[in-house]
């Protein structure tokens, strides 16, 4: 019997149990294969005892609606950054990727599914550069990864943030009010302008193009007449000012690593009032309800494509590789390539075009 390792890293992601599921199902026609999925993406391999746990037709039974992963995840060490304390009590890291592939080894592994965003990605390629037989799954609801055409949980995060704004158009329209709402998505603009343009918003804010204040305000101040009226804003969480830096803090949380995005809507509301804004404003942050619950059709349908195309994959040994969506086929490119260049927003994208012709503010002349 053969073994496939399956396992689940960084942010969790609408769309996590549908590929788990797909991968069991087409697996378990081959008869010869087993499928395993390691708890908490490789920490699972690399705790004492290991956490493995079995993946049968009736561990995946009915998960393809459900949020979330079955076999958990973290974004936290990993087996090139494994934590641990000095003798001085100090927060520290180590380097215990081979041991790892020798553990891997003696569990009678043949393969490893990776599904993960451009962080698991990376280690992905490491562990194949290594020797590991390794096939990546792209992950994020950020849609950043430039190799394929679009990730599961992304159209999820939108619609999330689209429903939100839904809410706020009609709260803000009672009261006379500005409403900004902040949306994830790191420093990629594509959730924010997605929601935007399908929530009717008047100023979408995003990484790649620094704002202006004065032009932010000028656009919402319009939306007013004789103090009646109200105005939108999203406000992507890299978002920052044209002279300034995105709002961000560093982790205490040991094997965190990435920056902690979020709270640029209360600066960007700051910025407005400073500069003599006098609608009533208010913000709001989605935070993680975007990452959470039952994903929407299209994401379900893509993991599951992602899920049966990454196992066959395995039967042909096509290791060092991602699953992609390159529309309309479901193909496989190297790991270094999905890892070479992140999917950013460009000004001459298209859905830049779309908000310019709705006359949605960017907060910079484009």
């Amino acid at each position: 019997m053969k073994r496939v390792l399956v396992l689940t890293g960084g942010g969790d992601c609408p769309g996590l149990n549908a590929v788990i599921r797909a991968i069991v199902k087409r697996a378990d026609q081959e008869k010869d294969w087993e499928v395993v999925g390691s708890i908490q993406a490789f920490n699972g391999v690399l705790w004492e005892p290991t956490q493995i746990k079995v993946l049968d037709q009736a561990a995946v039974k009915g998960i393809h609606y459900q949020g979330g992963t079955i076999i958990e995840t973290t974004n936290k060490g990993g087996p090139f950054a494994w934590p641990i304390k000095d003798k001085k009590g100090n927060w520290t890291s180590v380097d215990r990727s081979e041991e790892m592939l020798r553990k891997l080894q003696f569990m009678g592994i043949d393969a490893v599914i990776n599904i993960g965003g451009d962080g698991s990605q990376v280690i992905s390629q490491k562990l194949y550069e290594m020797g590991l037989n390794v096939i990546g799954v792209p992950k994020t609801i950020d849609n950043d990864l430039s190799a394929t055409d679009s990730t599961f949980g992304y159209q999820t995060a939108v619609q999330i943030a689209t429903e939100a704004l839904d809410k706020l158009v009609t709260t803000a329209a009672s009261h006379n009010r500005v409403f900004g709402m902040e949306v994830m998505g790191r420093y990629a603009g594509w959730i924010a302008l997605n929601a935007a343009i399908a929530g009717g918003a008047d100023v979408c804010l995003i990484p790649e193009i620094p704002y202006d204040i004065k032009l932010v305000k000028e656009k919402l101040e319009s939306r007013f007449y004789k103090d009646r009226g109200f105005g939108i804003m999203v406000v992507s969480e890299g978002a920052r000012p044209a002279e300034g830096t995105m709002h961000y803090e560093r982790s205490q949380e040991v094997g965190y690593e990435n920056l902690k995005l979020g709270g640029i809507v209360h600066q960007v509301l700051r910025e407005l009032k400073d500069a003599g804004m006098k609608a009533d404003m208010r913000d709001v942050m989605l935070g993680h309800l975007q990452r959470g619950g039952v994903p929407v059709a299209y994401d379900r349908v893509l993991a599951a494509q992602f899920g049966v195309k990454a196992f066959e994959m395995v039967l042909q040994e096509e290791y060092g590789k991602m699953v992609s969506y390159q529309h309309p086929d479901i193909v496989a490119v190297p790991l270094k390539e999905a890892i070479d260049k992140p999917n950013f927003v460009t000004p001459d994208n298209r859905i830049i075009q779309t908000c310019k012709g709705l006359d949605i503010c960017l907060g910079a002349e484009i």
